[in-house]
């Protein structure tokens, strides 16, 4: 697994799992209002990125363990991707606009979720064959 291919299968789970997650934090700062006190709203802020916490949590277990964490990651794009599309489509009534708002959430967690399988099965393959 040393060549470029091989360094890019493994890196780029890793680096748009990140990314995907500094996306979904950036939702965490709607969380601040000129009404609310500093604690409300650093409260609310840490509230709001409960999800980042536990997205990045999933992304230490796929880094030690590729398949259990490329199986998480494509789950939760699938089971989140009819949710997501559902509420957005009641909020705006637009298919397109919910279609757009799924692939800049949930689709990069299933491509990372591929990722981490098909770098499992290629780590796999070249310890089997030493």
């Amino acid at each position: 697994m040393k060549t470029i291919s091989g360094k890019l299968v493994y890196w780029f789970p890793r680096i748009l799992c990140i990314l995907a997650i500094l996306f979904i934090s950036l939702f965490a700062l709607d969380s601040f209002s000129p009404n609310q006190t500093t604690w409300q709203q650093i409260s609310g802020f840490i509230i709001h990125l409960i999800p980042s916490f536990i997205l990045t949590a999933f992304l230490l277990i796929a880094w030690k363990w590729e398949f259990v964490g490329g199986i998480i990651f494509i789950l939760i794009g699938l089971v989140f991707t009819p949710i997501i599309f559902i509420h957005n489509y009641n909020m705006n009534h637009s298919i397109g606009l919910s279609l757009i708002i799924i692939l800049s959430i949930t689709f990069p967690f299933v491509v990372v979720g591929t990722f981490f399988l098909i770098n499992y099965h290629i780590h796999k393959r070249n310890h089997l064959s030493v």
